[in-house]
């Protein structure tokens, strides 16, 4: 027998200066294992698949990607990938 977790997207406006604090927040939490940055027109700048274990060293160049792209907007989309946890068995 096969479970699937289900998964949705949310998306979230959020200014240039709070785009590092978002995504660092984003990191932290255990259900999120896709992020997307847009800027403003909706293209996308950068994708980032988040795995499960994901640790310090991973995320300093995440973060540095993220810093560099928020001085070239003021405004983003972040469109994040949730999964929802598997059930208890």
């Amino acid at each position: 027998m096969s479970k699937t977790n289900k998964s949705w997207t949310e998306e979230v406006k959020i200014s240039g200066e709070n785009l590092i604090a978002e995504i660092e927040k984003l990191l932290h939490e255990g259900n999120v294992n896709h992020i997307v940055v847009k800027n403003p027109e909706g293209h996308t700048l950068v994708e980032f698949p988040i795995t499960i274990g994901v640790i310090g060293l991973v995320l300093v160049p995440i973060l540095a990607a993220v810093a560099a792209i928020a001085t070239y907007a003021a405004d983003f989309t972040v469109v994040v990938t949730r999964v929802e946890p598997p059930p208890v068995v």
